[in-house]
């Protein structure tokens, strides 16, 4: 498994813009598809964006489709969430996960980091 380590969270006026970052440890980052996950205050988490292991295929949730892009750079074992035109209802705690080849399902979690739009 590789470690995951959120970054970028903060408060923000609906209309605005934030890039979430997450940094990764592990040689084996490269292999992983990566996503993004969110969960607001009382509600189940719900996933947001993923990547595949080349960052040639990218898949969003309906809710931010136009406004968020998912990026990795493999050089730097990193992957990031740049989301624009913010909405209060995107307020919530953003994770980082990761899928390791041939598992169903993301098997390694960062802690989130906390992203409030106000409006």
């Amino acid at each position: 498994q590789v470690q995951l380590v959120e970054s970028g969270g903060g408060l923000v006026q609906a209309g605005g813009s934030l890039r979430l970052s997450c940094a990764a440890s592990g040689r084996t980052f490269r292999s992983y598809s990566l996503g993004w996950f969110r969960q607001a205050p009382g509600k189940e988490r719900k996933f947001v964006a993923a990547v595949d292991w080349s960052g040639g295929y990218r898949d969003y949730a309906d809710s931010v489709k136009g406004r968020f892009t998912i990026s990795r750079d493999n050089a730097k074992n990193a992957v990031y969430l740049q989301m624009n035109s913010l909405k209060p209802e995107d307020t919530a705690v953003y994770f980082c996960a990761g899928q390791r080849p041939g598992v169903t399902g993301y098997d390694s979690w960062g802690r989130g980091t906390q992203v409030t739009v106000s409006s």
